[in-house]
């Protein structure tokens, strides 16, 4: 199987992602500064991901299907796998998590995991918020969290109202 390593990079509403993977799947979707230049021949795992990402910053698209290869521990992949149960339009807490993953005891190593997640808005880190509803830490920054769950329709009220930290 070949191990080549691809980037593309995709402008959304909310930043430039760039996007990481190989034949056989995504390895990464980070927010960056600024667009590199893509590689001229994509397989079609890459191809796949800009396209559902398009749908789903269109709003036509509410679940994802890409295999994914993200790195890391074996605590941060049960993490980000837990991650993926959670819906389009809902949210959980840190709590809710550490609990199905490890117990209460694990909440701040959820937190780390969670802010480690290499596959932004397709493993949904943006949807877990506070025990006490508020937005809390999102490596991409709290307005794009923000934003991302009001395009979900999450948030329907004004940022006045939003406790943000």
């Amino acid at each position: 199987m070949d191990a080549t390593t691809y980037t593309t990079y995709f402008y959304s509403p909310i930043g430039n992602l760039r996007i990481t993977g190989t034949e056989a799947g995504i390895s990464s979707i980070l927010f960056c500064e600024r667009a590199g230049a893509s590689d001229k021949e994509l397989p079609a795992t890459l191809e796949t991901c800009v396209q559902q990402l398009e749908e789903y910053f269109q709003g036509t698209r509410k679940t994802f299907d890409l295999p994914l290869l993200p790195q890391g521990t074996a605590f941060q992949r049960q993490v980000w796998e837990k991650l993926q149960t959670v819906a389009y339009g809902t949210t959980c807490s840190y709590m809710h998590i550490a609990r199905a993953v490890s117990g209460e005891k694990a909440i701040r190593a959820v937190g780390a995991a969670n802010g480690k997640n290499p596959i932004s808005i397709v493993v949904p880190c943006h949807r877990v918020i506070g025990s006490d509803g508020s937005l809390t830490g999102y490596a991409g920054g709290l307005w794009r969290k923000e934003w991302l769950l009001r395009h979900e329709g999450v948030l329907k009220e004004t940022p006045a109202q939003l406790s943000l930290f």
